[in-house]
């Protein structure tokens, strides 16, 4: 895998093996980065986080901070490399635990970006709808979901955006006005 572009733009790093985790790939998080524009100064949490390759792209394009969350040991041993690797411990923290168990016990945690990238199979939308309460006011979510579904909804937060990119679609979400 390859950081697209910013300051490590053109730096490789490591994806786990086998089947457990599949990378975004680099058209979509290229696409996903084109939309978003600058994110200069912006914290962001990289839920369902595999590689780290949409967290260490943020951060490349000038992001303040990264909070990894993944499951899978071997996940969160390969951000761990990357974070080592590409220099960026200092702007990042990378948590081995279940996306859903960690917002819970995380409540304060909010962030100007989320982007949630869980296993087609597994995009549980009570998931999406907490990891909401982690959005600051004005932030965006961003949910990567079969290109051949709707957006899901969820309470809390309504789409404003959705694209679809093959197999692959974007969902772009605000907090609901109260």
């Amino acid at each position: 895998m390859r950081v697209i572009s910013g300051a490590l733009g053109g730096r490789t790093f490591y994806a786990p093996k086998g089947w457990r985790t599949h990378p975004m790939s680099e058209q979509l998080r290229g696409a996903l980065f084109n939309i978003l524009g600058d994110i200069t100064g912006l914290s962001l949490l990289d839920a369902y986080a595999g590689s780290g390759a949409i967290g260490i792209e943020a951060l490349s394009r000038g992001a303040k901070f990264v909070q990894f969350v993944d499951i899978d040991k071997t996940a969160h041993k390969i951000i761990e490399q990357n974070l080592e690797l590409l220099d960026l411990k200092k702007r990042a923290k990378a948590t081995l635990a279940n996306v859903e168990f960690w917002g819970k016990r995380q409540a304060d945690n909010k962030f100007d970006l989320i982007v949630a990238d869980p296993p087609y199979t597994e995009v549980n939308l009570s998931t999406i709808e907490h990891l909401g309460a982690h959005l600051k006011p004005n932030g965006l979510m961003v949910l990567s979901h079969p290109g051949r579904e709707s957006a899901p909804t969820v309470n809390g937060v309504v789409v404003v955006d959705n694209r679809s990119y093959g197999n692959a679609a974007l969902a772009f979400y605000r907090l609901a006005s109260r």
